[in-house]
This record gives structure tokens, sequence and C-alpha cells, in this order.
């Protein structure tokens, strides 16, 4: 009997292994489930990352799980606006800073710029000087304000405070930058790129992300010893006879995407923070700020009271009196000073209001799309040469743009990549896009202009007026390099709105408790900049919508 029972175990622990090692030899880890090859690129053969596991979190930056939400506006508009009705939308997964941008995460972003384009050299000049903040938005005619003016921007004791004067451009630019930075040094500590590469650079051989990418003999102005000069890529080249995947590329899960602006529909799900105010999938109750209640005081037992947000009480209050009553900021307020919300987001209500990525629409149109919403795409694709690679910008063909303000702007660094408009290659017979420029689609066509009685399939299209006709400031140099502006006197102009407009959220130390609801939404310039107006960045997720498995409660 012992016998018989011995071999019915070995028996089945025979078949288990079988059963196991078959299913072993179909697993993505060890071969593919198409061809049954091996993948691990030994050979010559396929090579796929299969020990990837989930996107790291960036440098700053917290989780945002997706989800459905109503957007725009579920309490009273006493404004009248009409410009944010509610609309149920769905944005996937995401990471956000965790406060706003401060004054010495932006200081660093000047000391890159001034060590590497310095603006004593006239070829970089406008580079820095279109990179810096402009702290002159602290000064107001009747009010003593010059302390700011000379100090908010670099004194020590604002350094942790969310940095203001910058325009939407600018804001950009410096996502653009932090994305080629935190990727720069992932390549170096992981030993791809030589140690010390990120030091070592100058205006003709910075890094840039999709330059590595897309032609990587290109980055550091095309200095190999720099861009595969680590240990791990001396490793690969050992393995790989004919030097394929020397260098990083997408497939291999090492580099983060882009740093960038959030969308509004983002800003505002996160602003929100439903995470804890959910009953299976059905929201329990309305929120009408950030944190939980509908008031602006703390109903805690510990900080019964306290302020939940530095914003403007009444005329002539900003801060409350002092003492116990006081919100402890009368102008902005040190990051991390006030609770966080649900998604461990600082600051999303008070302290400064946050510019976001989408052009300004007095819409939302949820009717034509209610996932990922957002208005503004331009699609542009990589330039290629004469020898189908990829230009990269460089030192000399730096393009500036003039802004109506007079400001002058890089439009590109030296060591990306020049982007051009898509054309008929990708558009041809696609129904989801037709253009390059998709930012007024279904506002501001001559189907939806107020003069659409006037449509005729002949009609020359720039003859047909426009739905916004927002003034045109021309500002032009002369032949001795001086600026030339010519400010629109025109009396016909009926709205401040055109394709150049950007939304920004949230209240600020200046506004009143009514623009604390993160479905308010405002508009300003994209050249333009305020002392209530900062920003933080946004990281899209790849992957998994959560970061753990669903069980129900």
């Amino acid at each position: 009997m012992k016998l018989n029972l011995a071999l019915k175990i070995f028996a089945v622990a025979a078949v288990s292994l079988t059963v196991a090692s078959c299913s072993k030899s179909n697993n993505y880890k060890d071969s593919s489930r198409g061809t049954g090859w091996k993948i691990d690129g030994k050979d010559g053969g396929f090579k796929a990352n299969t020990d990837y596991t989930e996107q790291a979190t960036g440098p700053g930056l917290v989780f945002v799980e997706g989800g459905t939400f109503t957007m725009g506006k579920v309490q009273d508009d006493v404004m009248h606006d009409w410009n944010n009705s509610p609309n149920q939308q769905h944005v996937q997964s995401f990471y956000m800073d965790e406060t706003e941008v401060t004054n010495v995460m932006y200081l660093e972003y000047l000391d890159w710029i001034k060590k590497v384009f310095p603006p004593t050299d006239e070829n970089y000049r406008n580079i820095y000087l279109g990179a810096l903040p402009d702290t002159l938005v602290w000064r107001n005619r009747l009010g003593f304000n010059e302390t700011m003016t000379e100090n908010y921007l670099r004194h020590p004791a604002f350094a942790n405070y969310p940095v203001v004067g910058v325009s939407w451009l600018q804001a950009v630019e410096f996502s653009d930058w932090r994305s080629n930075r935190v990727n720069e040094l992932i390549l170096e500590e992981q030993g791809f790129t030589a140690r010390g590469a990120r030091n070592d650079v100058d205006a003709a051989s910075t890094f840039d992300t999709e330059t590595y990418l897309n032609s990587p003999t290109l980055t550091y102005g095309g200095s190999d010893s720099l861009a595969r000069g680590g240990r791990a890529s001396e490793s690969r080249l050992r393995r790989n006879e004919d030097s394929t995947n020397i260098y990083v590329q997408r497939k291999d899960g090492i580099l983060l995407p882009k740093y960038r602006l959030p969308t509004e529909a983002e800003w505002e799900y996160a602003a929100l923070g439903l995470s804890e105010l959910r009953s299976y999938n059905v929201y329990r109750g309305r929120k009408k700020y950030p944190w939980n209640g509908s008031y602006t005081r703390s109903a805690s037992r510990r900080t019964r009271g306290d302020h939940l947000a530095n914003f403007k009480q009444a005329d002539g209050d900003y801060g409350g009196i002092a003492g116990w009553s006081d919100d402890n900021a009368d102008i902005t307020a040190e990051v991390q000073t006030y609770e966080p919300n649900d998604f461990g987001l600082y600051d999303m209500a008070g302290n400064v209001s946050e510019w976001v990525a989408d052009v300004y629409r007095p819409i939302v149109d949820d009717e034509f799309n209610d996932f990922n919403y957002y208005r503004g795409n331009v699609y542009t694709k990589n330039a290629i040469d004469e020898e189908g690679k990829v230009r990269v910008i460089t030192v000399d063909s730096i393009v500036y743009d003039t802004l109506a303000n007079g400001k002058v702007v890089a439009r590109d660094l030296p060591g990306e990549i020049l982007q051009i408009p898509v054309d008929e290659d990708e558009t041809y017979l696609r129904t989801q896009f037709s253009q390059s420029d998709n930012r007024n689609f279904r506002d501001g066509d001559r189907r939806s202009t107020r003069y659409f009685e006037s449509f005729d399939e002949d009609e020359d299209e720039s003859e047909v007026p426009a739905m916004y006709d927002a003034p045109r400031h021309r500002v032009e140099k002369d032949s001795a390099g001086a600026l030339n502006r010519e400010f629109d006197e025109s009396n016909n102009r009926t709205t401040l709105i055109n394709d150049e407009v950007r939304v920004y959220k949230g209240g600020s130390w200046r506004d009143r408790a009514y623009w604390l609801d993160p479905a308010q939404r405002r508009f300003l310039p994209q050249g333009m900049a305020t002392d209530d107006i900062g920003f933080r960045c946004a990281m899209s997720r790849v992957g998994s919508k959560s970061k753990s498995g669903k069980r129900a409660r």
C-alpha cells in the first residue's frame, strides 16, 4: 500500500512538472507565444524586456488613478459665465506634481540655461532672457510691492514658494527641460551614458530624449564617448557584435514619458480628489473644494477652525486678522503649508492658480469626446533630411519667435529634433484627424461661426469672418534690430479669445473662495504672466490603470 501511494505521488509530481514546463515554455517571460522563438536576444534573435514591472514614479510626482467624474460646475453659477456646464468625462491614470513648481526648482532651470547658453553670448542671450520670469508682475501703481519684485524669485526666504510671473509658454519649456534632465540622469545612473556626461555639455552638445531615442549617435553633439560611454553600454556592445541594442530604446521601458502641463480634465479631476467619496461606482454627494465638506475651515477636532487654503477673505482681507484666525499667508504660502487632498496633492486650491495645457473655449465639447478630453492638439512629425536622418537643431539654426508683448523666445533649443506639421502622408483617408492644427476643431471653423448663413463650398476660407476675432497686436523688428510695436486699436473686436489663449485653473491668494472650486476656469494669452498664476507638471502613465489589483469591498 505504501508503495502504491508513493507511485501515485510520484506520478502526480511528474504530471505537475510536465504541465508547469509546458506552461513555462509558452510564457512571455521565456519565449514568444506567437512563434515559439526565444525572446532573449541571444544569437541575434528578437529581444524584449521581459522583466518590466511598471512605470517608475518620476521625481516630485504622485500617482493619480484615473476614472470617471463630473467635469464642470455642479454648484450655483453666480457669475453666469455658462462656460463650465457639467459633463461626464473619463481620464486615464497619470502622475502629477505633489506641489506647484517652486522658485528653487525654476532657479535650477535658469542656472542650467545660463551655463549651457551663456547670455553674454549674443547668439544665446534671448534663450536666457526668454526663460526669465517676469518679476515686474508684482508692481502696483497704488501699492508698495517692490520687496516682492526684488526678492520673491531669488531670495532663499521664498525658495519653496510657488514660482509666479511665468507664462504658459515658459511653463511648457520648463517641462521639456525637466523631461530631458530626468532621463539624462536615469541613463547615467544605469550606466548607459558616460559618468558625468550631463555636466560636460555646452550649447552644441546637449541631451534631448527624443533625439536619443530616434538617432542616438547625434546625442551630445555626436559624441559617442558620452552617449554610450557607460558600463551598461559596453556590456551590451560585447554581447552584440553588430552593435544592435547598444543604446536604450523605448521598448526597454527605462526612460520616463515626458513631463508636461496637465490637461484641464486631468487637473480638475486631480483637484477634486474623489477617491474617498465613492460607493462602488457612484459618488456620495457633491464636492465643492479639493477637501471634504463645503467650508474653507477645518472641521477636524485637532485643527478645528484652521484655514484649509490661503485666499482673499473679503475686501482688504488677504489673510484674516493676525493671530489664531489668520491663514498665515497674505501673498503665496510655502508649499505643503496646508493639508493635501485625497490624492496627496498640495495647494489645489489657494496659493496660486495654475496653467493647464488646454486652449480656452467657452464650451467643453463632450458630445464629440468624453475620454481624455483636451483642446489644443497640433500634430507634428520629425523633419527628415536628404539622407533619411532626423534634422537636429544646431546652434546656427535656432529659430526665435517674437510674442505680441515684444518678448523674444526660442522656438526650439539646439539638440532637439526639428518638428514640422503632419501632412497627407499621415492624414490621407483617416477618420480621426485630417489636419495638423486642431485647436479650433468644431469651434471656429465656418460651420460653427456666427456667420454660418454665408457658408458656401466655393467661398474662400480666408474671407469668411472668424468665430473669434481677438485683437491682433503686431511686433516686428526693423533693419537695426529695434522692436516696432503696433497696438491693435480696432473698435470692431468682440472677444479676447483666439487659438493662443490658455486655460488656468484654481483660486489663488488674490481670489475669493468662489474661485477655489476646481470646476472654475479662466483664460489668459499664453505669452502673458501674472503674480498669481504658477504651474505644476504632469506625466502620462503607461500600462495598467492602477498600481494594485482590484477586488470588491
